[in-house]
Parts: structure tokens; sequence; C-alpha cells
């Protein structure tokens, strides 16, 4: 097993391993449509989420990332549209948990990378499934490829590794 050790600006020291190879061997219930690598080329979190954490992971998932360097840009976005909340509302919910300080895509990214840890992997993939419902509401109201139909949903969807350029 690889040890990851993490220093950016919210983990200081953070330890973890990697048990599985990267992309492989997920949950039979988690079946995401985008990797890390292509949500970031697509432009999710308005290109912020992950400028300090380039040395965690792999150079080629940030050769053709849209990475914001200094702040937020929206027009960084796949479709120019703000659809994350403030961390802050994430943490008032209860949906941070320590090993993640930003949420569900750093789970992701890591868990991608081959990292496990049972009780959190079942939670965040929990939250995942969740996310169907926007699938499902796309399907219901809008015409098939018809990108101009909810965008907002549609970046919301991406940030969480739908795909929704095909619905």
């Amino acid at each position: 097993m690889k040890e990851v050790i993490v220093n950016d600006l919210m983990q200081s020291n953070y330890k973890y391993f990697l048990s599985q190879p990267e992309g492989k061997n997920f949950d039979s219930e988690f079946v995401p449509e985008l990797s890390p690598i292509e949500m970031l080329n697509l432009g999710v979190f308005g290109g912020k989420y992950m400028t300090d954490c380039f040395l965690e992971f792999p150079a080629s998932w940030f050769q053709e990332a849209k990475i914001s360097k200094s702040k937020k840009n929206i027009e960084l976005n796949f479709f120019k549209i703000d659809a994350s909340l403030p961390l802050q509302h994430w943490l008032d919910k209860g949906w941070i948990f320590d090993q993640d300080p930003r949420g569900w895509f750093q789970w992701y990214c890591r868990y991608f990378m081959g990292r496990r840890l049972e009780k959190e992997d079942l939670r965040q993939i929990k939250r995942w499934k969740a996310m169907k419902r926007h699938v499902g509401s796309l399907k219901k109201n809008c015409k098939i490829g018809d990108l101009n139909c909810r965008i907002k949903q549609r970046q919301a969807l991406l940030h969480w590794a739908y795909d929704s350029r095909l619905i």
C-alpha cells in the first residue's frame, strides 16, 4: 500500500493509504460517469477547488484542467454558472468530515486514487446516489441534448460526476 501525506491549506500532515489501483474496484453501487480529471477538464467549482492540491494528485489531472489561480471564476465552469454553495453551508449541514475538509469531490478524488474508508465511502456514495433525482428532473423537463435547459442543475450534476451533457 502506498502512503500519501497531505500538506495543503486545509490539512497538515494528513496521511492515508491507497489500497486499490487508480480508477478501479469501486463499490458496485458507485458508477460515476466522469472521472476527476474529466470533471476538472470540463470546468467545475469555478476552477478554484483544488488549486493547492497539485502535489497530492497526478500532474496529468491538471494539464488541461480549468483552474483559477486567484479566485473562483464562474466562466471556467462548463455551463458558466455558479452551482455551488459556500463551504460554510456544507459545514452547517454536517456534510464535511475531518478526513476530507473540502467535501464530496475531495473524497471522490481520493477514492478514485485508491483510498478506501468503509464507513465514509458508504456515506459519500449514498450522497452521490441522492443526486440522481436531478437527472430525473432534467429528463422530465428538458429535451435530450438541450444544454440550455436547467443549466444550474446541469452544472451541479457535473460537480457530482454525472455527465449532464448527455441528458
